[in-house]
């Protein structure tokens, strides 16, 4: 192959490997929690097994949806061009869906070992996807941020301008 010639690989390189395993330990503790929910067959109150169902199941399906995005070309053809602003905002949504789904299931449930899976499990996929949510601002900071920081310097005020250069480089404003 010519070194002129782009190679076309479907995975991108800037890929980030810790990243790519929380968000599949989270895929796989997001689908136990919904495979232990829905062997549950018995409920006296099903408005909390179902709330943790559907979280439960966007939490998979949405999950890989962004790993797929995340980890290949795909955003840039399908013209996704902030993908770290919905990747953290998903990120903490899911976090803050799967704890309020796993308390609300927690309090009412009948307590077979089922459903304690289940609740342990949606506990476990909050805490993976709080630490994502720290990764992604531990590494890029708050999507919304900007990258580079606006100059605070005063354009009208060209005397001190001057003076700070001076003093920058390492002379004094005497000496110059």
């Amino acid at each position: 192959m010519a070194p002129e010639q782009k190679s076309k690989s479907l995975l991108r390189n800037d890929l980030d490997k810790k990243r790519v395993g929380i968000k599949i330990l989270e895929v796989l503790l997001s689908f136990i929690a919904f495979i232990c929910e829905e062997v549950v067959n018995n409920c006296s109150d099903c408005g909390a097994l179902y709330f943790f169902e559907f979280v439960s199941c966007t939490a998979v399906l949405f999950t890989i949806l962004l790993l797929i995005l995340l980890t290949t070309t795909l955003c840039e053809s399908v013209g996704i061009n902030r993908l770290s602003l919905v990747d953290f905002f998903f990120t903490l949504g899911m976090a803050v869906l799967f704890l309020i789904a796993s308390c609300v299931f927690a309090a009412h449930n009948e307590g077979t070992a089922l459903e304690t899976t289940s609740v342990i499990t949606g506990f476990l996929a909050t805490v993976a996807f709080l630490f994502d949510v720290g990764l992604i601002y531990k590494e890029k900071g708050f999507p919304w941020s900007p990258k580079n920081p606006v100059s605070t310097r005063n354009p009208d005020n060209k005397e001190s301008d001057e003076k700070k250069t001076l003093d920058d480089s390492g002379d004094t404003a005497n000496n110059a």
